[in-house]
């Protein structure tokens, strides 16, 4: 990665504006029930601390409708992080920028941390308004993004404020996490070890076709799970019953087997259920065999054996999207497995790519025997689809 870290900064004494992805998921009681985002980012945070800085914290968490709406707010997140950090004061803002905030920001002393309240509590956020951004740039000296998972979207927090933060002559690099996640999808896609494998799954195949045509000359092997096999299967001229299909893709699923030849795999048998449902009951069939009333909700045995036998040569492996409704335990039988396989590939990279498929793993209890989780979906898919990361780019290039 070309691009500046924090590696190149020096923070001592200065306030620097962190935008984190502290999008974390909150139970009934408001409480962070996967803290899995806010853990991923302590290096850079601990990092910047210890190297005599002030914090000020950016983020969002779900989807309020451009306004303070209480169930959104940041609160619970602060006093987490305070246990988490426990040698350093963290302060909640009561809004995300105003006269209390910088007063606020202002009184920060080394070691200090000042959590802004949710970005999206404001429209300028996701219209990535100019006047927004230079309002959070005032805040602080220097900008961090170590928010990997929001990097693909062009919001205020994420590039306005970087540019803003320039324009006053202060630095914007990246954290450590986003250099982490960089260099493993990074290397995956520009220099694997072979043979390199990917796994795709997901309900859709047209979520998927930008990074199916980025990988088809990349990969040795493409392995093809989840509801969008489906399609694939159907654009083969296999009846697959009541099985979601994306009639609409069918066309490009037929340009995408013509131009993979055999290196894009599809199942041979499925577990096919008689309704969408975690009790419904299930059988195994041949992929070419799936009767009008059931639905292919999972991989079969001998696929996930035909898979396991490609993956065990893998030198690098990148997986995003369950290979079945892992959500469902009778439909997470091949996700799991796949998942262990992995797992068991100890001179492999192996890259899960973010959403569902990271969710799956943790499930499984395999995440920290992986090489990398990656703490953005949407984010890890569009770098695998070879899209700009406006959050990236708009950071400061090395000489």
């Amino acid at each position: 990665m070309n691009k500046k870290t924090i590696r190149d900064l020096d923070p001592q004494g200065k306030r620097i504006l962190v935008r984190v992805d502290f999008n974390v998921p909150l139970d009934e009681h408001r409480q962070i029930s996967d803290d899995t985002r806010i853990q991923a980012a302590l290096p850079t945070l601990q990092a910047l601390l210890d190297r005599g800085a002030s914090l000020i914290l950016m983020s969002h968490l779900g989807r309020p409708k451009d306004k303070p709406e209480p169930q959104y707010s940041l609160a619970p997140v602060a006093h987490h992080l305070q246990t988490l950090l426990p040698q350093a004061r963290v302060r909640m803002a009561s809004d995300v920028v105003g006269e209390s905030v910088a007063i606020l920001a202002h009184a920060l002393q080394p070691g200090d941390i000042l959590l802004l309240e949710n970005l999206r509590f404001h429209p300028g956020e996701k219209k990535g308004d100019p006047a927004f951004a230079a309002a959070l740039a005032d805040l602080g000296h220097d900008y961090v993004n170590d928010a990997f998972g929001t990097s693909h979207r062009a919001d205020a927090s994420m590039v306005a404020a970087a540019q803003a933060v320039q324009a006053r002559g202060g630095a914007a690099v990246a954290g450590l996490l986003v250099e982490k996640e960089i260099a493993y999808l990074g290397n995956a896609v520009r220099a694997p070890r072979r043979p390199f494998v990917a796994i795709l799954g997901g309900a859709k195949v047209s979520d998927k076709i930008g990074v199916i045509t980025n990988l088809l000359d990349k990969v040795d092997a493409l392995l093809i799970g989840g509801g969008m096999a489906n399609t694939f299967l159907a654009a083969q001229g296999l009846e697959m019953g009541a099985s979601l299909v994306e009639g609409n893709a069918l066309d490009a699923a037929r340009g995408l087997l013509a131009q993979a030849g055999d290196r894009l795999h599809l199942p041979t048998d499925v577990i096919a259920a008689s309704s969408f449902a975690a009790d419904a009951d299930a059988v195994t069939l041949p992929a070419d065999q799936v009767p009008g009333e059931r639905m292919v909700l999972d991989i079969g045995p001998a696929t996930v054996a035909a898979y396991q036998a490609v993956l065990t040569a893998a030198k690098t492996v990148v997986w995003n999207g369950p290979l079945g409704v892992f959500e469902f335990p009778r439909f997470a039988q091949g996700t799991f497995a796949i998942a262990h396989t992995l797992a068991g590939l100890h001179d492999a990279v192996t890259i899960i790519g973010g959403g569902d498929s990271a969710a799956a793993v943790a499930q499984a209890g395999l995440a920290d025997q992986v090489s990398h989780v990656s703490t953005g979906g949407g984010a890890s898919l569009a770098f695998l689809e070879g899209q700009a990361l406006p959050g990236i780019d708009v950071l400061d290039d090395r000489a």
